[in-house]
């Protein structure tokens, strides 16, 4: 079992994602892919980014963000967003916790965010006036924190 799964929701930047894969090859997390995706799994820019990376990277691709929840049943969901009220590293993970990310252009949307799952509303801390952090950095932000506080499962 993955320490945690990390779901984009309707993914737009191929790199973005390409650089998720590595991450999720490099920590164990698993990669769910929640459409319709903004581009071709085979972009030549994600193939780049996530380098060889494919084939050591649990990455599953859902139709949409129900269907990746669906997949998922009775684990907490965390939806990383900049109106979150409470900071990544004040949350106590437990194995299989869900890190929920939106798109690039606009983050997650009023649905997403009220949907019933959602467990708590996260953000990331960053000065005043910035808008959002890269997709990919964020994920990795949030799930080397659940990583680390779960004891690094799997590393050396």
């Amino acid at each position: 079992m993955p320490f945690a799964h990390i779901i984009f929701d309707q993914p737009c930047i191929p790199p973005n994602t390409g650089n998720a894969i590595r991450m999720c090859a490099g920590t164990g997390a698993h990669l769910h892919l929640a459409g319709p995706l903004g581009f071709n799994l085979e972009e030549k820019n994600l193939r780049r980014a996530g380098l060889d990376y494919h084939d050591l990277a649990d990455v599953t691709v859902h139709a949409d963000l129900d269907a990746a929840l669906d997949a998922l049943p009775g684990a907490r969901v965390f939806a990383f967003t900049t109106g979150g009220m409470v900071r990544h590293t004040d949350i106590a993970y437990a194995e299989g916790d869900v890190l929920l990310f939106g798109t690039e252009p606009t983050g997650l949307s009023e649905t997403a965010l009220a949907h019933p799952r959602m467990t708590k509303h996260v953000r990331i801390p960053m000065l005043p006036g910035r808008r959002s952090m890269n997709l990919s950095n964020a994920a990795a932000v949030a799930a080397y924190e659940a990583w680390r506080q779960l004891g690094f499962p799997g590393a050396l």
